[in-house]
């Protein structure tokens, strides 16, 4: 826990998994917003640490980090508007029963409940479901503090808005955001093992369309896809039972976890038990330590019209990077407007990579991972690992240039930047 007055930490800060070391000199956890905007107002070099859940630079500075988590927890319903006003530090898995109790939910959930709601939103995480967008996508409106010290408040159809939303934490810092609710509803999830690749890309749109959420799992070795996760919203009919064959697949005779060996009680409840969405549609569970705890993450989206080429595509060289890999999954996600959604424009289909930890070793299989993928544009996630040059992503993002003229505007001194935006947003002056 980081003490809400500055400090040079005595050990250094890490992300959740290990491999960033931060260079901030000063550590902040400010407990109201006016301490905030004091923060940002007198720092020349100024980044926002959310729960450190990004596997890269992108929160990093050499000057001050600011954690949001001490400033005051609200949650604000509007139950006429559908909506909720909640305030940026706060984990969903602290805010998902908070809505639930009020008989509203979220329209998706990321696989972990452990992280921010402001930086999941800021980085572009996403749940799983072809008819779902991401996180991000539920936000209406957002407040932050920007360089000066102001406050600046878009709402959607805000010149500006679909920019800020997906904005890597370079704009200022989130402290409220306005999301979009839904009613709450119930989930039931299965589990399927054995997939015959040959049906994956026969049918991968009835695969992939065959529930809510559906997430595969795959360890690219060559064979039947691992494990196939359904998760099917309980209609007003009542819970269902699932078939033990489907698609060749076999139903799971017991709870899994993705990564092969390690113990499923600390996932979300499987076997068709019915319950509330946000216990069915993270794969975690809160109170255990998210996926494996060790490991290095990237991720690549790809339009979904390209799915089924894009996978064998990687099947061909599952050879230079299925050695390390603990498990991967394939996701779909709704397409959105948001200029830095790696989902911006095109409904998309997420290649995910959970890797062993070791910086060095997975650094060549990305090379050749975006080597297999570049005749389909693949988008990287900005909050995993990757190596795409800044010059290939300005191609890939229609409102890339849209994006830089707003970090002008909203930070023209660069309060904001670090050498993560520097690399990939290079301002000419």
């Amino acid at each position: 826990m980081i003490d809400h007055s500055a400090h040079a930490p005595s050990s250094r800060q890490t992300n959740w998994a290990g491999n960033i070391t931060f260079g901030a000199k000063r550590l902040h956890t400010p407990t109201s917003i006016t301490e905030l905007q004091d923060i940002v107002s007198g720092g020349t070099a100024v980044k926002v640490l959310g729960t450190g859940h990004s596997f890269n630079t992108v929160a990093d500075t050499r000057g001050t980090l600011i954690s949001v988590a001490g400033l005051p927890r609200a949650v604000k319903i509007d139950r006429d508007a559908r909506t909720a006003t909640v305030s940026a530090g706060l984990r969903f898995g602290e805010l998902n029963a908070i809505l639930h109790g009020s008989g509203f939910a979220l329209h998706n959930l990321g696989s972990l409940p452990h992280i921010s709601v402001a930086g999941a939103c800021a980085t572009g995480t996403h749940g799983s479901g072809v008819g779902n967008r991401s996180l991000a996508g539920a936000v209406r409106a957002l407040e932050l503090v920007t360089a000066d010290g102001g406050i600046e408040s878009l709402e959607r159809g805000d010149a500006g808005f679909d920019g800020a939303v997906v904005s890597l934490g370079a704009l200022g810092v989130v402290t409220r955001l306005t999301l979009d609710l839904v009613p709450a509803f119930d989930v039931q999830q299965w589990v399927y093992e054995a997939l015959p690749p040959e049906q994956l890309s026969a049918r991968f749109d009835e695969v992939m369309s065959a529930a809510y959420s559906v997430s595969l799992f795959t360890g690219w070795h060559g064979g039947p896809v691992d494990q196939v996760w359904l998760k099917q919203r309980v209609s007003d009919d009542g819970p269902r039972s699932a078939p033990e064959r489907w698609h060749g697949a076999s139903l799971a005779g017991g709870p899994r976890h993705p990564v092969p060996g390690v113990a499923a009680e600390h996932c979300t409840q499987q076997q068709g038990a019915p319950g509330p969405w946000h216990a069915r549609l993270p794969h975690f569970r809160l109170e255990f330590t998210p996926s494996n705890g060790e490991e290095l993450q990237s991720e690549y989206f790809v339009a979904r019209h390209d799915a089924v080429a894009a996978y064998e595509a990687l099947d061909r060289i599952r050879q230079q990077f299925a050695p390390l890999l603990q498990i991967g999954e394939i996701r779909t996600v709704a397409a959105d407007r948001l200029w830095l959604s790696p989902a911006q424009g095109r409904d998309s289909v997420a290649f995910h990579f959970t890797w062993v930890p070791d910086t060095a070793a997975v650094a060549p299989a990305l090379g050749a991972i975006e080597e297999a993928l570049a005749p389909f544009g693949a988008r990287p996630h900005w909050g995993k690992v990757f190596t795409t040059p800044p010059g290939t992503l300005r191609e890939l993002y229609d409102h890339y240039a849209d994006f830089e003229r707003l970090t002008e505007r909203l930070d023209p001194s660069g309060t904001f930047r670090n050498d993560f935006l520097a690399h990939h947003f290079p301002r000419t002056d």
